[in-house]
């Protein structure tokens, strides 16, 4: 995006979704938004946005490896939430995550499944970017 569009893009932290699937990371985001003065921003979980709209979506996964997932891989790597997080943004979507997110040991033909919606993204965006 470029940097006129951006300026006319986002004016307000209100401008701004982050999303994550877990409650705790909520609470961690506004805990670090709040200790460094960061106020309006509007953070929740991909089912309390759903249907609502932000210029920028950023997309914390908040785990480290699919090993350490809450709620196990099949709810960190649901595609539907992947979908409904990102397409939340009219200009900009930005997933925060762990490189290791992508370099899974699937046990099972469903975690590949799901596991390569994430790939499909990571790589989209090395497309973009080169």
């Amino acid at each position: 995006m470029a940097r006129q569009e951006w300026d006319r893009t986002v004016h307000e932290p209100t401008d701004i979704l982050i999303v994550t699937p877990y409650n705790a990371q909520i609470r961690a985001i506004q805990k670090a938004l709040s200790a460094s003065g960061q106020t309006g921003f509007r953070v929740g979980t991909v089912d309390k946005f759903q249907g609502q709209e932000a210029p920028v979506v950023i997309y914390s996964m908040a785990t480290s490896s699919a090993d350490e997932a809450p709620r196990g891989l099949d709810f960190l790597y649901d595609p539907h939430r992947l979908n409904v997080a990102t397409s939340r943004a009219r200009a900009l979507a930005i997933i925060v995550a762990s490189p290791d997110l992508i370099r899974v040991s699937c046990r099972t033909p469903q975690q590949m499944v799901l596991v390569n919606a994430l790939c499909r993204t990571w790589e989209s965006r090395e497309r973009h970017n080169s």
